[in-house]
């Protein structure tokens, strides 16, 4: 029997579920935005991902849908279900990570620690938020926010004036998010797949290293993360992957607070930049464990190979001549690192690709990821 999933995305996401997809004999189909995209190897269709006919003739050649991104439109994915597509994340579990406000809501509701919050819908309510919380908050737009986009800490109601005006327009109409703006010591991010039968498994807790809302750095584990801490996020993931019943990858974005807390941040329902490191520091990366997730196969081992792994993303790119052009130097200067490129044209904080690096030493480890991603500054 050959299994057949079905991505939807052409992005460095499905992209690099093409290997893990070869080495199982899975038959892996992409439907990509656009020609040209990074999964182009595998993208058996170009089209839009928001039109129910066009998803649906995609979805009638695969097993199973899964996504490259959580921006498909909810009336897309019930034509799924109600066609007989097995979709993995499905809708009820995906509009947790299309919808901030509701995703507040619903950890609310499993009593999982996360800031302070209040959906707004004018000035006013905004400023008197941000008045009862020290006199900034972060605003942040309920859909489509990503990599920083969509985030702005405020300290006056004002300040949201045209994402107020920009939600009056909208025919979904809605509030803003607004958060406390945590007094965090650092950010980390736990990973967990889950199976539609409920098995689960996670990997272990890492430090992220955001620049401009960007991920830079990821270390796993993250250093000085004791046996309490990490139990207490694995834990959490569990109770937020089965509260919301999420079927496949999900990242936990966490502020571990200067009292000693941990709060999630933010969610996300497939394979996350948080987690490339288990490309070459995990037995099963993230991307062959989304792939046995959907499909309902048994969860691989999340054991690491060394106790340090460290990815270094590759943001923008060389402002002359090709990443490609890179290769060779880097591999030379650090051969004990792992590159991967996104097929991604370099520009100015684009996510071009990134590096890996695993060993003994966290030292040495991190400096072999920075300084073979500088070859491709």
């Amino acid at each position: 029997m050959t299994y057949r999933v079905g991505v939807v995305g052409g992005g460095q996401l499905a992209r690099m579920m093409i290997a893990p997809a070869v080495e199982l004999g899975i038959d892996i189909r992409v439907l990509a935005e656009a020609e040209g995209m990074s999964a182009a190897l595998a993208a058996t269709q170009v089209g839009d991902y928001r039109d129910a006919d066009t998803v649906l003739a995609f979805a009638r050649e695969v097993d199973v849908v899964t996504f490259d991104h959580e921006h498909v439109p909810q009336p897309v994915l019930h034509a799924l279900l109600e066609a007989g597509v097995a979709v993995h994340p499905g809708p009820a579990a995906l509009e947790f990570a299309q919808d901030k406000i509701r995703m507040r809501t619903r950890l609310a509701e499993l009593g999982v620690p996360q800031p302070d919050w209040a959906a707004v819908s004018d000035a006013d309510a905004l400023q008197q938020f941000i008045d009862e919380h020290g006199g900034r908050a972060v605003v942040k737009t309920p859909r489509g926010g990503y990599d920083g986009k969509g985030v702005r800490v405020v300290e006056h109601g004002t300040e949201a004036a045209d994402w107020f005006a920009a939600l009056a327009e909208d025919a979904r109409g809605g509030d803003l998010l607004v958060e406390e703006l945590v007094d965090f010591r650092r950010e980390l991010a736990q990973q967990i797949a889950r199976s539609p039968r409920g098995e689960v498994a996670t990997y272990p807790v890492v430090e992220t290293v955001q620049r401009d809302g960007v991920c830079a750095e990821a270390v796993a584990p993250a250093p000085g993360a004791g046996a309490r801490l990490a139990d207490v996020a694995a834990d959490m993931a569990r109770d937020i992957a089965n509260g919301l019943g999420v079927t496949g990858m999900l990242a936990v974005e966490l502020f571990e607070t200067t009292d000693d807390r941990l709060l999630v941040n933010e969610l996300a329902m497939r394979p996350h930049n948080s987690g490339h490191w288990t490309q070459d520091g995990a037995l099963t990366s993230q991307f062959e464990q989304h792939l046995r997730a959907v499909l309902d196969l048994p969860l691989g081992l999340t054991t690491p190979h060394a106790p340090w792994t460290v990815m270094v993303n590759i943001l923008g790119g060389p402002a002359e001549g090709g990443l490609a052009e890179r290769v060779p130097a880097a591999m030379s200067a650090h051969p004990a690192a792992k590159i991967h490129l996104y097929g991604k044209d370099p520009r100015p904080g684009r996510k071009v690709g990134h590096i890996n690096a695993a060993g003994e030493e966290l030292d040495e480890v991190a400096y072999e990821a920075r300084a073979a991603a500088a070859h491709f500054d």
